[in-house]
């Protein structure tokens, strides 16, 4: 019996081959064989298979996927950029900006006048003291396997998100900021909202902050978080803002804006007034910046 090429078969028995091929291997290897195999490997029939297969889906999305290759390196690269984002390892992967009063420690849920967080798979936070305390972490996003092409070209949505919260018989204040950095560590975007106080005797409630980073300028090669507080009644001890549960994670979403009117770039996202009244918060924004801190 002769033997068949495998450029033989018909094409939906390729498709189906490759479907059950590695991703990168598609691309790094088997796109390189023939012109047949190229164009193959560049339909979105296959890459909507692999999709699909492996259980990546469209969420909460009005707009069908306009490249499902990309929707598939995205979705299968998604996940928590943070390390150690429930203090689970101490401090461990975090670097100390400032570490004032009793510095940094961490405690288990729901702790002293506290309350149970929303998510029981979450143990533990990290809470402050009564002098400034600061903590960050740099992501290398090369290294977490996001290529300059993908991110320069794409642009996919960078979702950031953090838990902080009060004892009840402590006020404290909160801060964040996170930033988009150039291969030379240039800031391009930034999003730092005002400081938060919440005042002694408060509710003690867990308030999560999110903020999308969308339709960015290309060259974004790092992503800089970092965020703490302290408590206002200067007591010793970890009196102070409690955080965990702090992500980032690159979405498949590729939100884009209409051009502004303006030529000058904005490369500040804060948030607006609005979120205050949307999100219920009975104390106030102070916007104050602490120079040595946030």
């Amino acid at each position: 019996m002769a033997l068949v090429s495998i450029n033989e078969l018909p094409e939906n028995i390729l498709l189906e081959i490759f479907t059950n091929v590695p991703a990168r291997r598609l691309v790094l290897d088997c796109r390189l064989v023939c012109s047949l195999w190229r164009d193959l490997i560049d339909l979105m029939t296959l890459w909507k298979r692999k999709s699909l297969r492996e259980g990546f889906t469209i969420e909460d999305c009005d707009e069908p996927v306009s490249d499902w290759k990309v929707f598939y390196f995205l979705c299968s690269l998604r996940r928590n950029l943070l390390r150690n984002p429930c203090g689970e390892e101490g401090m461990s992967s975090w670097q100390i900006d400032h570490n004032g009063g009793d510095q940094w420690t961490v405690e288990s849920l729901p702790g002293g006048h506290g309350e149970a967080f929303p998510d029981s798979n979450v143990k533990k936070y990290f809470v402050t003291s009564y002098g400034l305390c600061i903590k960050s972490q740099m992501v290398d996003l090369k290294a977490e396997g996001y290529w300059e092409e993908l991110m320069d070209r794409v642009r996919p949505d960078i979702v950031v998100k953090d838990w902080f919260a009060a004892r009840r018989d402590c006020g404290c204040t909160y801060n964040i900021r996170v930033q988009l950095l150039s291969a030379n560590q240039v800031v391009l975007v930034s999003f730092q909202p005002p400081h938060v106080t919440i005042p002694q005797w408060s509710d003690a409630q867990w308030t999560e902050v999110s903020h999308t980073f969308s339709d960015y300028p290309p060259g974004v090669r790092y992503i800089f978080f970092q965020h703490g507080g302290q408590d206002t009644q200067f007591w010793k001890g970890w009196y102070g803002s409690r955080v965990t549960n702090s992500s980032i994670i690159i979405s498949p979403k590729m939100t884009r804006y209409p051009a502004a009117s303006t030529t000058r770039p904005n490369t500040t996202q804060e948030p607006e007034r609005k979120w205050r009244r949307e999100w219920g918060w009975g104390w106030g924004w102070e916007d104050e910046r602490d120079e040595e801190g946030l």
